[in-house]
């Protein structure tokens, strides 16, 4: 054990520890004394540094490598962060700018209306920070409203900027039909895709939405749903995937989608 008291003549950065006590017999007395025995620990050795030193680059290796959920205040963030728990992804929610950049990979939730979800991304000041991650070459995973808002534009509520990554406008869905849709349906896959690998077509998700994705290049579509009419509800193009489902609530075949972005990381 060792002890939190300095030598007062040990060289500095050495400390006693306890290695041994015990007792032995006074012969005259018939008394015990303690014995106390010392072993004198150097905490600036260079293998204790070098310890210390591997234990510190261990933590950071850890830190980074691990998705960032981004918490702009909009979003199922602890649901998606046990979800990628449950197939053993390291992710982390935060809001920090430099965690967010040094990421290997970024996911962008988003629950409630299109324009308070850019507010809040503004108001965080996370705007450029997913610019940048996208621009880096990153995989960047859109959830819900946080796939709409990577659309040119969103007609929730008037006409909202969105972030432009994707070329289109989020539209209300139409005809006599009960809005939101709100449940599982199944999906038909438009083209092969990494994070439906494993998965069989027409696999049901779970969506809660009013609002839906109107590309303007059809050739990023990934998959579709039938609601009334078809919808687009899945897109990729380059590192940049989006879902208009619900991952983190679509059971295992949900799980099996993140644990697919998470096979993405380099």
């Amino acid at each position: 054990m060792i002890l939190g008291l300095k030598g007062s003549c040990l060289p500095k950065g050495c400390y006693k520890g306890i290695v041994n006590r015990g007792g032995a017999e006074n012969a005259e007395g018939g008394k015990y004394r303690e014995i106390v025995t010392y072993k004198v620990y150097n905490i600036f050795s260079p293998r204790s540094l070098r310890l210390r030193g591997l234990k510190f680059l261990k933590c950071l290796t850890e830190v980074f490598s691990l998705i960032a959920i981004i918490d702009y205040g909009m979003g199922n963030l602890r649901s998606v962060e046990k979800a990628f728990a449950k197939v053993s992804v390291p992710a982390q929610v935060t809001s920090d700018a430099e965690v967010i950049r040094r990421a290997p990979g970024v996911v962008l939730p988003g629950v409630g209306a299109f324009a308070d979800c850019m507010k809040h991304l503004q108001e965080y000041g996370l705007i450029n920070v997913v610019k940048e991650v996208i621009d880096a070459g990153k995989p960047l995973l859109g959830i819900c409203v946080g796939m709409q808002i990577l659309f040119e534009t969103g007609e929730e509520n008037g006409q909202h900027q969105g972030l432009g990554v994707f070329g289109g406008v989020i539209k209300k869905i139409s005809g006599n039909l009960k809005i939101p849709q709100i449940g599982w349906n199944n999906l038909h896959f438009a083209k092969d895709n990494p994070l439906f690998a494993g998965i069989p077509d027409h696999s049901y998700v779970y969506f809660v939405h009013s609002y839906f994705a109107v590309p303007t290049d059809q050739d990023i579509v990934a998959a579709t749903t039938t609601y009334g009419q078809e919808l687009t509800v899945a897109v990729q193009k380059d590192n940049v995937f989006a879902v208009q489902f619900h991952p983190e609530k679509s059971s295992a075949i949900g799980l099996q989608m993140l644990k697919n972005f998470g096979g993405m990381i380099k």
